[in-house]
């Protein structure tokens, strides 16, 4: 399994921005697919995860209403549009999957056995 994930960089305040991340080696229909995201000397956060089967993202408070997590089986790719940023928002993020992620955990990023390698987005004020 690889995630490879894309997007991020430095956007203004209230600006917007989006990252995808391409699975192989994976169904995304048997996946939970999840993001995350860390800052400096901190663990990884949760920010939002679709389960397997598919339905409404699961979301963080701290994002829940600026950012909407997707997919697209097809492509084996998941979606995060992130907008209203904020400067709090700054932080490396990353796409995870698990394939036996229980919902109770589903914010837990030491359930995840499979991880992209990070972008980083910067929100300047």
């Amino acid at each position: 399994v690889q995630l490879q994930a894309s997007g991020g960089g430095l956007v203004q305040a209230g600006g917007s921005v989006g990252l995808s991340c391409v699975a192989s080696g994976l169904d995304m229909r048997r996946y939970t697919m999840a993001w995350f995201r860390q800052y400096p000397g901190k663990d990884r956060e949760f920010v939002s995860a679709i389960r397997y089967s598919g339905g409404t993202p699961r979301y963080a408070d701290s994002v829940q209403g600026r950012f909407t997590a997707s997919r697209d089986v097809a492509k084996n790719t998941v979606y995060l549009q992130m907008n209203n940023l904020k400067p709090e928002d700054t932080a490396v993020y990353f796409c995870a999957a698990d394939r036996q992620v229980i919902v109770s955990q589903i914010r837990n990023w030491e359930q995840y056995d499979y991880w992209g390698q990070g972008t980083q987005v910067t929100v300047s004020s």
